[in-house]
């Protein structure tokens, strides 16, 4: 392969052009990590993005549903180096491999040395009548919740709607639902299995959440699909289910149906350029197309070797990998650089160097990414645990989990069933370590269990001591920021620590959203924004005046810890 880099006719260094198809959440962050690695100016980025807004978490919709965010405030950080090039509401249509050159449907052209496919996916609809195929073609009232647009026509429903069906009962479908109902609207949630987050809950643990979701409003019908969408007049009337063969099926009235289905791929693009395609584009594990080593795919709409779990924390790792990649690609060597004082690398794989650490509670519960077991020589552990946002109800999962789990050799599950309490934990271990964990209903046990797994903390000789009590003894609830460990992670999406936040604040961060744009704390899945608030806050005012540097402000400020 010729290097892009160089000019044969002026031996003079050229740009490595790298454009992103793209701009979404996991496309943006590979654009802010290329940017953030790319101090020479080696990379020309180009990213096309199909909508026409800024970045933003789409993981946080179902909080816009359920007004704990405002739509305002679920933006990402833009790339301001003055070197990436975004073109918003730009598509890409067609890709020409040979010339390597992006065609986009505004007519232009963008040539590449490196192609990155960061499509995501899109949401998939149930193949009922009166829903059609065309997710841009639904029936007034029926949304499938996956764009900023779909969130704000949500909300917007509310208002004049009286009752309101979710179809789907997975993470997504659960969060909404409890969103719809904090609002006040009377709402029933249809699942096709025997319970609710099937895929990560076993039936005793969905029997409990199905009790939380009754609990907080939220009428649930297990084990029935919808049968037809009933549509009067281009717009949405209610919902029919399917029922035994000889009797017809219930009927929902709703002005409102949320379609929470789950979501497919965006392989389209792939599939006219000839690259490879099953679920989704495959990929090695380098995230390089098996077609064309040119070509890398990231996010939902890829296909590694490990398998995908459609979860955000396993795209921005792949994006971080990636623009590793692309960097050491273009670079110059150069000497190793000394260790900087102020945030860290985020989002860092298990194993980089990072010291142990605990977790730890300021207004929300935190925990720690840890050293974990490759899945195809990729180190999947901590980008697989699911949480439900979903106020005062606590559903956490990760590793072996849910009702499809087959017990392999070795391993170990120990469980706590309390449905008057509303409470149900699962530890499975192996090898003296935590290998997966289900709870619902007790966010304490969950951190815990979220601290050890993540950690490979060693387990108790009795695993039973998992389900009531704390994994590690300094785990408790700190009454002051004076008390975390300078190490304990505030921020479990990023990898952003206490240090990572001192160090902005020493630096004269002041808000929670400078600490955003240095460290990227709170633009995951938002559950860790009260602790930064509150750990910006204090750090503020321990931050002694004057003019030290940015070194002994830090150091100061950790004195006490």
């Amino acid at each position: 392969m010729s290097d892009p880099q160089q000019d044969p006719q002026q031996g003079l260094r050229v740009p490595h052009r790298v454009v992103v198809v793209g701009h979404g959440m996991v496309g943006a962050r590979l654009a802010d990590e290329l940017s953030r690695r790319d101090a020479d100016g080696a990379l020309d980025v180009t990213v096309l993005g199909a909508e026409p807004y800024e970045p933003y978490n789409r993981v946080l919709l179902s909080d816009v549903v359920a007004g704990r965010t405002d739509v305002a405030a679920i933006g990402m950080p833009l790339v301001d180096d003055g070197r990436t090039r975004v073109l918003r509401g730009t598509t890409a249509v067609t890709v020409d491999r040979v010339a390597r050159v992006v065609l986009a449907d505004d007519g232009t052209r963008h040539p590449y040395d490196h192609l990155v496919l960061a499509t995501g996916a899109a949401a998939r609809l149930p193949d009922v009548p009166g829903l059609g195929t065309d997710a841009t073609a639904l029936p007034a009232g029926v949304h499938a919740l996956r764009t900023l647009d779909d969130a704000r026509e949500v909300v917007a429903a509310t208002v004049n709607t009286p009752r309101a069906v979710v179809v789907g009962g997975g993470v997504l479908g659960v969060e909404v639902a409890l969103g719809l109902a904090g609002r006040g609207l009377p709402t029933t949630l249809v699942h096709g299995a025997g319970a609710p987050m099937d895929r990560q809950l076993d039936d005793q643990a969905g029997a409990v959440l199905r009790g939380g979701l009754e609990a907080a409003g939220v009428a649930v019908r297990t084990g029935v699909r919808p049968q037809e969408v009933l549509v009067v007049g281009g717009r949405a009337v209610g919902v029919r289910l399917d029922g035994a063969t000889t009797e017809p099926g219930e009927t929902l009235g709703a002005g409102l149906v949320v379609l929470a289905c789950g979501t497919a791929p965006e392989t389209a693009l792939a599939r006219r350029s000839g690259l490879a395609v099953e679920r989704g584009v495959v990929v090695g594990p380098d995230l390089a197309t098996v077609t064309d080593p040119r070509v890398f795919a990231v996010g939902d709409c890829a296909q590694p070797p490990e398998g995908s779990r459609g979860l955000v924390a396993e795209g921005w790792d792949q994006a971080r990998r990636l623009a590793e990649h692309l960097v050491a690609l273009a670079a110059r060597p150069r000497p190793a650089a000394a260790v900087p004082a102020g945030p860290r690398e985020h989002l860092r794989l298990p194993g980089d160097g990072a010291g142990p650490s605990m977790a730890v509670r300021l207004g929300t519960l935190l925990s720690s990414r840890a050293p974990g077991a490759r899945a195809g020589g990729v180190d999947a552990r901590g980008t697989d645990v699911v949480k439900v946002k979903a106020g005062p109800l606590s559903v956490v999962a990760m590793g072996r989990c849910g009702s499809g789990r087959v017990a392999a050799p070795g391993e170990r599950a120990v469980r706590l069933a309390d449905p008057a309490a509303g409470r149900y934990v699962e530890a499975v271990v192996a090898d003296g370590v935590l290998v997966g964990a289900t709870c619902v209903g007790d966010a304490r046990v969950a951190a815990d269990l979220t601290a050890a797994y993540t950690r490979r903390t060693p387990v108790p000789a009795d695993p039973a001591f998992l389900l009531l009590t704390p994994v590690m003894p300094a785990a408790e609830p700190a009454t002051s920021p004076e008390h975390m460990p300078d190490d304990a992670t505030v921020c479990r999406c990023n990898g952003v620590t206490k240090h990572d936040i001192a160090a902005c604040v020493a630096g004269g961060a002041s808000t929670q959203d400078d600490v955003a744009r240095a460290t990227r704390a709170t633009t995951g899945c938002g559950s860790c924004t009260e602790a930064v608030c509150g750990l910006v806050e204090w750090l503020a005012r321990a931050r002694p005046a004057g003019p030290e540097t940015e070194d002994q402000a830090v150091g100061e400020v950790h004195s006490s810890v």
